[in-house]
Formats: structure tokens, C-alpha cells, sequence
């Protein structure tokens, strides 16, 4: 693999059917839907896969479908830190390690309350490195059950610990990612992915690995495309002007999430149902009008930058 590669990674949702069971055969179709985009990884079971509205049983089921329908195409990770011990959560980490993934995800809010410190943090990690063998680890910011945010510091001192290959970061602010941005330039190990799509280009062209945003739920050719261009010299108006359009957008897709993108898959032609175990209500007219005309924006992007969105029929496999 080329080491300057830039990658888009989705955080996968998870369809249902119409008794809000796990609709494995749109699960496929959604993973053929993201290759032909041109992701480059998955992250499965995630916030957006509703992880803590569905079962332990069901989670590993899911990320296992998931590695055998991508069959080693690409790299995928997924979440393992789930128990009320740290015991629990080694457990469940080997588990869903055992489904075939490459990386167990661990959420740095499940390693100390809210009002502990990073010692408590750090303490509780380092017990987790023992529980878990030689397993390769990743770290995510996730906003729940709260957003735990890694410091400088801690990050650098987790990082010491030669387990963690894969950190998603949710601090937004750029003065953040850069300052954990600049301790992996001596890093060859971790990949650096930034959840927040209005840093795309900034998180990109500081060294980044890639994106792994929701906004990937709804047009992933257009992250891909990012990934692909935010550091080429010869693209950077049509970098810097799809920057601006895609944070115009963000926060609009965050409303109702992930149902909004399952409207928007909907609409793209994707067999998925909008039906949710996280979110109850449905979307109302005004939403649906709105990402209506953000579907508008996405494929005048498209004609902008020359891009072929994703033809559904073409993508799923037969």
C-alpha cells in the first residue's frame, strides 16, 4: 500500500426490516454501494450502526456478516469495548475480534466516568492492553455514552504502548487534531481519521490517514474524492470551494441521524428502510424537503468535479 495514501472510511449504519430486525441482504447491498464509491475500509458496529440499540448477539453477528461479504477486500474495524467491567469488555473485544476484523475499537468514554481523570483513564486502559493479548486496538472519541476527548498528552502516552493502530477523532476543534496530528509525524503505525467532515481538508492536508465521517452515509464519492485530492496542488479551488458545500450541509444531515441517511440512501436507490431502533420519530416534511435539496447539491458536486455517482443497479452484486 502506498503509505500516502489517503482513505475514506464509513461508519456503517445498519438496515432494518420491517419488524426492526437486521436486514442482512441490505447490509450487502450497502457494502457493495460503498466499494463501487471507492471507500478503502469499514467501520462496523459504530454509533451510526446504532451499536448500543441492538443486541450483543447481534453485533457480532453483524460485524461477522460484514467480513465475510467484504472477504478481505478491504480493512475493517469495528467497536469491542461493551461490558459493565473491564473484564466484560476484554471479553467482548476478543469476540468480535474472533469475526474476522483486523482492529477492535475501543470508545475512550467507556474507560473512565465523566468526572474522573486521566489517570483513572489511563489506568483502566492499561489494565484493558493486559486483558487483551497482542490484539490490535484502535481509539474512538465517541459522543456516547459521552465525548470523551484525548489530549496531547494522553494520546501520545497511549500511543507509547505500541497497541493502537487506528484512532478516529472527534475533538473538531483543528488546533487539536493538529496537535495529535504532529505527534504521529515519527508514527508509522496508527492511522489518524477525523469524524468531523467540516476538517476534512484542513485534517487532510496535516497529515491525516483519511475521513470517517457520517456524511459518508449519505455521498460517499464525494469523501472519497476529498480523501483523494485535499493535498493535490493542481485541484485545491475545487478543493477548497467542495470544503465550503460540504460544511453549508453538515450540520443539516446531523438532524435525525442516521434516519437522514436513510432517507438519503432511500432516495439514491438503496433497499433501505427508514426505520431506526435509535430514533423513534419519523422525519418530517420540512427534513425530507431539505435533504431533498441537498441531494440537489450532491449532484451538481458531482457534474462539478466530474464525478459518476454510484449507480445502484451496477454496484449490488448479483
Amino acid at each position: 500500500m502506498n503509505s500516502d495514501e489517503k482513505k475514506f472510511v464509513p461508519v456503517m449504519i445498519t438496515p432494518f426490516n420491517l419488524k426492526a430486525k437486521i436486514d442482512f441482504d441490505a447490509v450487502s447491498a450497502l457494502i457493495d454501494f460503498y466499494l463501487a464509491a471507492g471507500v478503502k475500509g469499514f467501520f462496523a458496529n459504530c454509533l451510526s450502526s446504532e451499536m448500543y440499540s441492538i443486541t450483543e448477539d447481534e453485533r457480532l453477528e453483524l460485524t461477522k456478516h460484514v467480513v465475510d461479504y467484504v472477504n478481505g477486500r478491504v480493512p475493517i474495524v469495528a467497536t469491542g469495548s461493551f461490558g459493565l467491567t473491564l473484564n466484560d469488555k476484554a471479553i467482548f473485544t476478543k469476540k468480535i475480534y474472533d469475526t474476522g476484523i483486523d482492529a477492535v475499537i475501543l470508545i475512550t468514554g467507556h474507560y473512565a466516568k465523566v468526572e474522573d481523570n486521566d489517570e483513572t483513564l489511563l489506568r483502566n486502559f492499561k489494565a484493558m492492553l493486559q486483558l487483551t493479548g497482542n490484539i490490535p486496538l484502535g481509539l474512538y472519541e465517541c459522543p456516547a455514552p459521552y465525548k470523551r476527548i484525548l489530549s496531547a498528552p494522553i494520546f501520545k502516552t497511549l500511543l507509547q504502548t505500541n497497541r493502537f493502530v487506528y484512532h478516529k477523532d472527534t475533538s473538531i476543534e483543528i488546533a487539536q487534531v493538529k496537535a495529535k496530528l504532529d505527534i504521529l509525524k515519527d508514527n508509522d503505525t496508527l492511522e489518524f481519521y477525523d469524524a468531523h467532515t467540516p476538517n476534512a481538508m484542513y485534517s487532510l492536508q496535516m497529515g491525516a490517514k483519511g475521513m470517517s465521517s457520517i456524511s459518508g452515509n449519505f455521498y460517499p464519492e464525494i469523501l472519497v474524492w476529498m480523501c483523494n485530492n485535499a493535498t493535490n496542488p493542481d485541484k485545491q479551488e475545487d478543493v477548497k470551494w467542495l470544503q465550503q458545500e460540504l460544511t453549508r450541509v453538515d450540520p443539516i444531515i446531523h438532524n435525525a441521524y442516521p434516519m437522514s441517511a436513510k432517507y438519503f440512501l432511500q432516495k439514491r436507490g438503496l433497499p433501505v428502510r427508514t426505520i431506526s431502533r435509535a430514533v423513534a420519530v419519523q422525519l418530517t416534511p420540512q427534513q425530507r424537503k431539505t435533504l431533498d435539496e441537498i441531494h440537489d447539491s450532491f449532484l451538481s458536486w458531482c457534474e462539478r468535479l466530474q464525478i459518476n455517482p454510484v449507480h445502484i443497479t451496477d454496484a449490488i452484486q448479483h
